[in-house]
């Protein structure tokens, strides 16, 4: 029988359901957690997400209404939106919610499946299980761009696809603030929106003891 370390595909794949993406961020996020993602013949298991609102979130990019960079996060459940952090790091989410209201999911972080083995994502310096631990590391292990912002993640066609197998999200995702938000998100620092796969050796920082604050 197969491992389900999330390392092995655990049954054949099939489309990811669009109906599981169209409903709050934060109910998507917990729904992408040990889903797959494939681009250029690569293949990673989702195992760290955060969850991002609209209008009334503070950390959103759509906070402020929307604009040309944030476009995507306006479309329909299951597109792709990427944007470039700092000038450097591409950054991978998941639209979701209904049509015409912003919402995504941040990808933070995946275990390695398939096709990341020679990899040019300094595979000397990094182990196997860190090669998309962070979203930088994710985008730059498949190869994803802002040339890829916009594509429908459902579509048979599309660059960039996510699936789904046997192994369903967790019964008891492990959740905590969100990671390197600034001081002028007032609360929202606090919020437990980022969700992880326990035990996952990927995740780009641990999930410490303390409890975050839930949103008023």
């Amino acid at each position: 029988m197969p491992g389900t370390d999330g390392r092995v595909v655990v049954g054949p794949l099939r489309p990811f359901c669009r109906r599981e993406l169209q409903r709050d961020p934060v109910s998507a996020a917990r729904a992408l957690l040990n889903a797959l993602l494939s681009c250029s013949g690569r293949l990673v298991r989702i195992v760290e997400v955060e969850a991002y609102e609209g209008s009334k979130d503070p950390a959103s990019h759509a906070f402020g209404g929307r604009t040309p960079r944030n476009a995507t996060m306006f479309a329909e459940a299951g597109h792709l939106y990427v944007y470039l952090s700092y000038g450097i790091h591409h950054c991978a989410n998941v639209v979701c919610g209904p049509a015409g209201e912003a919402g995504a999911v941040l990808l933070r972080a995946a275990t390695p499946v398939a096709g990341l083995e020679g990899a040019d994502v300094a595979a000397g310096r990094l182990g196997a299980d860190r090669l998309a631990s962070g979203p930088g590391r994710l985008c730059r292990a498949l190869g994803i761009t802002r040339a890829h912002d916009g594509i429908d993640l459902l579509d048979p066609g599309a660059a960039v696809r996510l699936w789904r197998d046997d192994l369903v999200p967790p019964r008891r995702a492990l959740c905590d603030g969100r990671v390197g938000l600034s001081e002028r998100c007032g609360d929202a620092l606090y919020w437990p929106w980022r969700f992880v796969v326990p035990g996952a050796a990927a995740v780009s920082r641990p999930v410490p003891g303390r409890r975050a604050r839930r949103p008023v």
